[in-house]
């Protein structure tokens, strides 16, 4: 099996097993076919942006038991859909980021360079 690369071009790491994370609930941000959001970027989670996030139309916070959705909280950690990451970005409400834990594909989308900068330890 081919080993899952992280942004950083080495093995990708989990973001998260509690709460449980990743598209297909393995704690890890894979992706695939299936995974039409791409939740590829391991987030560290704030306040700021679960309401930035819920203003548009996803609600990170409010449990959904019948999911198994616990409901996020400020400094847990979340594979988030690349896109929203980005979108967060630009209006300056991106979360920070495991760049170990963030898959390579969220590269089609956003530059390294801004990923580290949003890094939770700081790369050179």
């Amino acid at each position: 099996m081919k080993e899952i690369k992280n942004v950083l071009g080495s093995a990708l790491i989990a973001c998260s097993m509690s709460p449980l994370t990743g598209f297909y609930r393995d704690g890890c941000c894979k992706t695939g076919l299936e995974d039409g959001g791409t939740h590829t970027v391991c987030a560290q989670i704030t306040e700021e942006f679960l309401t930035y996030t819920k203003s548009k139309g996803n609600d990170l916070k409010t449990p959904i038991p019948a999911y198994g959705f616990p409901g996020l909280k400020e400094g847990d950690f979340w594979c988030l859909c690349v896109l929203r990451w980005k979108e967060a970005l630009k209006v300056g409400k991106a979360p920070k980021v495991k760049l170990e834990a963030t898959h390579i594909k969220s590269l089609q989308f956003v530059e390294l360079t801004e990923l580290k900068k949003y890094a939770i330890e700081k790369l050179d």
